[in-house]
């Protein structure tokens, strides 16, 4: 009986120093080589890799995010302009890879995404996007209109995505309607950085 309570509290002792740890990246340039190893707080048990690829008339930039996680969320989400892919893992320090880049296979499905003038623009969907959706991006108290492709994981884990309410995921093609919206184009790009961001 000894024996067994000591290896217990043996057990103990060396569990108990043990904190859960990601790699941490803010990529704005489109690279994690400068990534580090951060201890996660209380109540994030999984590591998450973002690669977002943003496409604006001719201007194009990637970014890459990881950190600490208190849910796993792996999936894809497309704006048409936009288009990001997520990962996530639930061991020490997992998220050393990057997520992939976005798939650009379409897959057949179509949905509606906005721009400047309006949310009745044709999206293809890639990928494992499943669902379209549309939501309320909102951005230092401004809001619109934003609809596109996305997971089903996703949808499910819209509560992960602050600029984003309402959020609503149905699965036939161009299931996520046409609106017309007055709100510039240069609000959703922010509403995307606030996305991207995840803060």
């Amino acid at each position: 009986m000894d024996l067994q309570i000591s290896v217990f509290l043996l057990f103990v002792l060396f569990t108990a120093g043990h904190s859960f740890s990601c790699y941490d990246c803010m990529g704005l340039t489109g690279s994690c080589a400068d990534q580090k190893v951060q201890t996660c707080p209380s109540g994030s048990s999984t590591c998450w890799s973002l690669t977002t690829a943003v496409q604006v008339d001719r201007i194009s930039t990637k970014r890459k995010i990881k950190e600490c996680s208190p849910d796993c969320v792996s999936g894809s989400i497309n704006l048409g302009y936009s288009k990001s892919s997520l990962a996530c893992c639930n061991t020490d320090q997992c998220n050393i890879q990057d997520a992939p880049d976005p798939s650009n296979v379409p897959n057949g499905k179509k949905c509606y995404a906005c721009d400047e003038k309006s949310c009745s623009n044709t999206l293809s969907c890639s990928g494992s996007e499943d669902r379209c959706f549309k939501a309320t991006g909102s951005y230092l108290g401004y809001s619109a209109v934003v609809k596109g492709c996305a997971t089903k994981s996703i949808c499910e884990a819209s509560d992960l995505i602050p600029s984003m309410k309402d959020i609503s995921c149905c699965e036939g093609n161009w299931c996520n309607g046409a609106q017309s919206v007055t709100q510039s184009f240069l609000f959703l790009c922010c509403s995307l950085l606030s996305f991207i961001l995840l803060h």
